[in-house]
């Protein structure tokens, strides 16, 4: 199975490194203020289409953000995200140093 990292940053899974393609998926976002509390403006974040992500290829699968996945995961199977919560090994300043495991929806 091929893996094709769409994120900016290189994955590491175990001793597997798996390097940025070039290619990163995002999706669109938008704020909108939607009113204010003691003159402090409140903004709602509104995401809109993903965008960078291949069409399906056989064997392959895509890995993107968290985000990009949310937004995918009603109609792609293909696409995976790094875990990055608890089972993440982290440095002793909490940053991320490689995953254990993919997310799917």
């Amino acid at each position: 199975m091929k893996l094709v990292n769409l994120t900016p940053h290189t994955i590491v899974v175990g001793d597997i490194a798996i390097e940025a393609s070039g290619t990163v998926a995002r999706r669109e976002i938008e704020q909108k203020q939607v009113g204010e509390v003691n003159g402090i403006p409140i903004y709602r974040t509104v995401f809109g289409p993903v965008l960078g992500l291949p069409d399906l290829r056989p064997d392959t699968f895509f890995i993107v953000s968290s985000l990009v996945l949310a937004g995918v995961a009603d109609h792609r199977t293909d696409v995976i995200a790094p875990d990055t919560g608890p089972s993440a090994i982290r440095d002793s300043s909490g940053r991320i140093q490689g995953i254990t495991r993919f997310i799917s929806r």
